[in-house]
């Protein structure tokens, strides 16, 4: 009897000790989760804080470029530049308290009409693009069925009510580019564009299909040189060489005429300057911390 009275409270003092242990690792556990899931929600708001004014940074920057396009060419620094912007100019670098913004000016004489294009210039033009002959050739024909009339019994129509949601196909012409997302074939990369490497394993921007077509563009051209994207150049017989050649000088200063442009050895008979009527503006905005880095 002695003995079993000598065991029963170590026992209870061991079983005691596990409930502790156990207890003390579910505890923390949840604060684990908890931390973690605060930790999350922070991120995520900071991104939609940070996300929210920068759009308001790119919605400024658009409003100011077009005051700045009104302006014109009228004001001047002292050494005789444009101090805003003038005809031709590409791009416009502007600061503010919380960062920058980039706006970029496309004219629409700078694109290819989708509406009244050739099946050919569209094939050159989205083979370009997406590098895959038999997709550019199913795009084109999705976009050619597209604008054209209703057909009895067509197999792009049932392929479109085939879809959830289900839709039929304008049978008219593009009212807006966007429409092109619909097109079958079509994707976000397309159409927007994508990053890529070059040779030296640097990244650079490569235009989509909505910076070589547009419903207000060129029929057969020509086009801007000054703000016309380099796919849209390759697909006109522009060699890449003179393509990059041509995108460095723009980057320095816009091409002001002709003379300047027959330099470059490039066919002249498709391409312009100035001329524009309509523009598209695209702005990107970047923030800056407290200690002045992006």
């Amino acid at each position: 009897m002695r003995i079993c009275n000598s065991l029963r409270p170590q026992s209870q003092r061991g079983s005691a000790l596990l409930v502790v242990l156990w207890l003390s690792a579910a505890l923390a556990a949840i604060a684990l989760s908890v931390s973690t899931t605060v930790r999350t929600e922070t991120d995520h708001a900071a991104t939609v804080s940070e996300g929210l004014r920068a759009h308001y940074m790119a919605t400024g920057a658009v409003e100011r470029a077009i005051q700045w396009m009104n302006w014109g060419t009228g004001e001047r620094r002292p050494d005789g530049t444009v101090q805003f912007w003038e005809p031709g100019q590409s791009r416009m670098l502007m600061q503010f308290p919380a960062g920058e913004a980039v706006v970029e000016v496309i004219p629409e004489t700078a694109k290819l009409n989708i509406n009244y294009a050739s099946p050919e210039d569209l094939l050159r033009v989205v083979m370009v693009v997406t590098g895959d002959a038999q997709r550019a050739r199913d795009i084109v024909a999705g976009i050619v069925h597209w604008r054209s009339a209703a057909g009895a019994g067509d197999a792009l129509d049932a392929y479109y009510l085939s879809l959830g949601p289900t839709f039929q196909p304008r049978h008219a012409s593009f009212e807006e580019i966007e429409e092109l997302l619909f097109v079958r074939g079509m994707t976000p990369e397309l159409f927007y564009g994508n990053y890529i490497s070059d040779s030296q394993g640097q990244l650079y921007a490569r235009g989509g299909l909505r910076d070589c077509l547009s419903v207000w563009g060129a029929v057969n051209g020509p086009f801007d040189v000054n703000s016309m994207s380099p796919s849209l150049m390759e697909s006109i017989g522009i060699p890449m060489g003179a393509v990059q050649a041509i995108l460095a000088r723009r980057a320095a200063q816009p091409f002001r005429n002709q003379q300047e442009l027959a330099a470059f050895g490039v066919p002249l008979e498709r391409l312009r300057i100035g001329g524009n009527t309509i523009w598209t503006l695209r702005a990107t905005a970047r923030l800056r911390r407290p200690d002045g880095t992006p």
